[in-house]
């Protein structure tokens, strides 16, 4: 199964035109998909972005729930009422609505970070933040499992 790794720093321009990166352009192209679903991430200033994957994982959670359940209608609408479906370029650009950059903070930077079934898209600052903050709950987890910074077991 193909999955979006690494992280990568690109500009923004005052279009709000970003490229991107060729390997997450490759995954979604794997999924026979030219665009690029995204939408403003729930509960952190990103964006979450992906393909045909993404958007039946959603259908897939949705299912799950009962048809007339207000959890369902209200997950619909922040998951599938907001999300956009973005045209790549001939140059690997999208383009990132007002909408979509003021959810993220995103002015004349952006960060897009894989997490293997999609991507999100952070302004730098905001990023860096998160990933201290995944850093810091990885260690806890680890303490918690007592396993030491190499992965061994601690007596």
């Amino acid at each position: 199964m193909e999955r979006f790794v690494s992280n990568f720093r690109n500009r923004v321009d005052g279009k709000g035109r970003v490229s991107v990166p060729a390997a997450f352009r490759a995954v979604l192209a794997r999924q026979g998909f030219a665009s690029l679903y995204v939408y403003p991430a729930l509960g952190v200033p990103a964006l979450d972005c992906g393909g045909e994957r993404l958007i039946a994982e959603i259908s897939i959670l949705l299912e799950d729930l009962p048809p007339y359940a207000d959890e369902r209608d209200f997950l619909s609408v922040e998951l599938f009422g907001r999300c956009e479906e973005l045209k790549i370029d001939g140059d690997g650009r999208i383009v990132l609505s007002e909408e979509l950059r003021h959810h993220a903070g995103i002015e004349g930077e952006a960060v897009m970070v894989g997490l293997g079934h999609k991507f999100q898209i952070w302004q730098p600052g905001g990023f860096a933040e998160r990933q201290a903050e995944a850093t810091r709950r990885v260690a806890d987890l680890r303490a918690l499992l007592g396993r030491g910074p190499g992965g061994d077991q601690s007596s």
